[in-house]
């Protein structure tokens, strides 16, 4: 089955076929790194990492940027209010994003530029859409660009443009609006007191000042892409669903009117909201949850990243206390599995035809627009059989335990951590040593029997001593 996907753009499931395969480029709106990024960012975050995870299982090669907004409104508001410069403001924010992504098992981006390190193609770009005449300079000295000098606005948020203002009072110049109050967008800000007190305002021929947050991205993408393939027009551009208008209606518009292509991505995937029990996370709402301290708690980076697979990414998901511990219990399914599979090596055409089966429907999930959830019912599935094999004294095929191998590291990375993995084991393994005490204590003797050999098949070894039943790992 060919790869297909849902592409926001034309709103269908398409067959996907990069420019020049076996290339892929893709590029993802990242954290705007003034504060530390929450739960729901790092949803997008995953489902971006499990697109690239299984397009390089398919053969693909792919280039994958993440920006990091490091120069914005919020950003410059925070510095000013804490009398500090913004990279000083926002660099333990950057490392503490690295960190979380690296908690979560998120494969960092080939590149990852922060937007003040690319001002330079950013001036460029303003630059260019001047001089075609799309971009004008406002009264206020910022750039804006002229929305009604771009026939095709509009068509990725399938915004009406009979709905638009535009010229004169009908220009926006706060980095994010409604959907109502759609205007000439900024591209370029006159530098202001406050902006230059926090070493945010760069020199242009148009004046000094800084570029607007939709800018960043665009600039960022092309010349990114275009330094190392030539390239004007991205494979794949991701995001949040809270994007599509107007940040990437935005990096349509001005992309395209500066380079002249038709598209600037010609994929544009979105993933839908991570709710805290049926409300979006915001600070409103004073519902965040924060990756780290999901990690401060002890959480398992292998029970978020399957709690995050049990929903399509296009469809909301919430997030409960009873939501998490049910993932939890799954990731220690999976790890007790990996565990008897390592203890019993050997070979087993039942098990390595399982294996073979499930594959197949794994990546018919997948290639169906990421069905992950599907994908993952397919995993679960073979746990039940395999451990019915492994139960009948099956041996874990290594053709078998290579397949296993690639969904649970390869592709969703779900296996718990050691440490969750050696916790889940102990509980397990107390849980059976009481029932066997049981069993003998009514002289259930084959099933004190049967529970001596579960141990085994776990890799522990009970020893029934004058103190009591004690237990080792083989």
């Amino acid at each position: 089955m060919t790869l297909r996907l849902f592409n926001t753009l034309s709103r269908e499931v398409e067959p996907f076929e990069p420019l020049a395969p076996p290339r892929v480029t893709v590029y993802s709106c990242g954290p705007t790194v003034w504060n530390y990024a929450h739960i729901g960012n790092f949803r997008t975050f995953i489902f971006v990492d499990l697109l690239r995870r299984w397009l390089e299982a398919s053969g693909f090669s792919v280039f994958h940027v993440m920006n990091l907004t490091d120069v914005d409104d919020r950003i410059i508001k925070e510095a000013t209010a804490k009398g500090v410069g913004i990279d000083a403001l926002v660099s333990p924010y950057v490392d503490a994003f690295r960190e979380d992504c690296e908690y979560l098992r998120i494969r960092p981006a080939h590149a990852q530029p922060r937007a003040t390190e690319h001002v330079r193609a950013m001036v460029d770009l303003v630059q260019g859409l001047l001089d075609k005449g799309v971009a004008y300079r406002g009264d206020d000295g910022s750039v804006y660009f002229a929305i009604q000098r771009f026939p095709a606005y509009g068509r990725l948020s399938r915004l009406d443009t009979r709905e638009l203002k535009t010229g004169g009072s009908g220009r926006v110049s706060s980095d994010e609006y409604s959907k109502e109050n759609a205007q000439d967008f900024v591209l370029w800000k006159a530098a202001r007191s406050e902006d230059e007190a926090v070493g945010a305002a760069w020199d242009a021929p148009f004046g000094r000042g800084r570029p607007g947050w939709h800018l960043e991205c665009s600039a960022m993408a092309l010349s990114l892409i275009g330094d190392k393939y030539g390239a004007k027009v991205l494979d794949i551009h991701t995001g949040g669903v809270d994007l599509i208008f107007p940040h990437h209606e935005d990096e349509i518009a001005q992309s395209c009117a500066y380079t002249g292509e038709s598209a600037f991505a010609r994929f544009w995937l979105h993933g839908e909201f991570l709710q805290i029990r049926g409300a979006k996370m915001s600070k409103r709402f004073g519902n965040i949850v924060t990756a780290r301290a999901l990690r401060e708690d002890g959480v398992d980076p292998g029970a978020i990243r399957l709690l995050i697979c049990q929903a399509h990414y296009r469809q909301p998901l919430d997030l409960t206390d009873e939501a998490l511990e049910a993932a939890r219990e799954g990731s220690r399914r999976l790890g007790e599995l990996d565990r008897r599979l390592r203890d019993r090596p050997g070979a087993s055409d039942q098990l390595a035809s399982l294996a073979q089966e499930t594959d197949a429907k794994v990546a018919a999930a997948l290639d169906d627009d990421l069905n992950v959830p599907r994908a993952m019912g397919q995993v679960f599935e073979f746990v039940r059989d395999a451990n019915r094999l492994l139960d009948r004294g099956e041996k874990a095929d290594p053709a078998a335990v290579a397949l296993w191998e690639r969904w649970t590291k390869t592709l969703f990375d779900v296996l718990p951590s050691a440490r969750e993995a050696d916790a889940a084991l102990a509980s397990r393994v107390e849980a059976l040593v009481a029932e066997r005490a049981t069993a003998k204590k009514t002289r259930d003797f084959a099933r004190a029997d049967a529970i001596r050999a579960e141990l085994l098949a776990l890799g522990v070894v009970v020893e029934d001593t004058p103190a009591g039943t004690k237990w080792r790992l083989a």
